[in-house]
């Protein structure tokens, strides 16, 4: 509860000293904004699987993901007036056919498996500008974000599998969960450079619910083009779930390439 609560007051912190801006103008006409991605993180977790009841720690890196996607989507869409505005973010990634081994709790005790994992993550929310300059803007945002996935595992235990049912030994399972968590944030770009095309995007949200704490993060480097902009950037998504769940903890670590679309 504490560490929630300290996050917490660190995003809020920014938002208490900044003065409201000025929109008493007339109001804008609609902004919009669209991207679409290219993520590669590495993924990791602790998952339990029922034949076993341990805690297994499953980890698969990029050039894992490269060589064995299924399918993926990864985009996001913001629309403002004003002030105001609401945004939402998609990640959709299926991973198949990886083996690899898996380190089941216990000394001298591995599994070779078949690990296949399909997931959303989903976010959506309110955005508040604070900052009316385009080229650097802060804005809060709060809203709520959906994880929803699945894991199978075909495996065989080896080594010290004196302790594990005969069973237990073999076989296959499939573990999935799908949690809201509410979440609260800050987002926004911060322009340098003569020309003010170049810029340091950022992203941080935390929130807690069906999970015990959630958060995201990210922050890189863009240009500015006519028609919208380029960014490079590092993404984090983590998990840690309440107790009793079957998959105890989840994250997403990695690089990502954005096309930004605005009108």
């Amino acid at each position: 509860m504490n560490r929630k609560t300290l996050l917490a007051a660190a995003l809020a912190g920014p938002v208490l000293v900044l003065s409201p801006p000025a929109w008493a103008q007339a109001v804008d006409a609609w902004r919009f904004q669209a991207a679409l991605n290219i993520y590669l993180p590495d993924i990791g977790g602790t998952t339990t699987f029922p034949q076993t009841g341990q805690g297994s720690d499953a980890t698969i890196d990029a050039s894992t993901i490269l060589d064995n996607l299924k399918m993926t989507f990864m985009g996001s869409f913001e629309a403002s007036r004003g002030g105001w505005g609401v945004f939402t973010d998609v990640l959709y990634m299926d991973i198949g056919n990886t083996r690899s081994d898996i380190t089941i709790g216990g000394v001298g005790r591995t599994a070779s498996a078949s690990y296949d994992l399909k997931g959303w993550v989903w976010t959506l929310g309110g955005v508040w500008k604070l900052s009316s300059d385009p080229a650097s803007t802060f804005d809060v945002v709060a809203g709520v974000r959906l994880l929803d996935i699945e894991q199978t595992l075909d495996w065989t235990v080896t080594g010290n599998v004196g302790t594990i049912p005969v069973p237990g030994r073999a076989g296959n399972s499939k573990v999935g969960l799908s949690n809201w968590d509410a979440i609260v944030g800050v987002k926004g770009r911060m322009a340098f450079g003569a020309a003010r095309q170049w810029f340091v995007p950022y992203y941080l949200d935390v929130g807690t619910g069906d999970s015990d704490l959630t958060w995201q993060a990210m922050g890189g480097v863009g240009y500015s083009f006519g028609w919208g902009d380029v960014v490079a950037a590092w993404r984090v998504i983590d998990y840690e779930m309440k107790s009793g769940k079957s998959i105890e903890n989840l994250s997403f670590n990695g690089p990502s390439i954005s096309a930004v679309f605005r009108w």
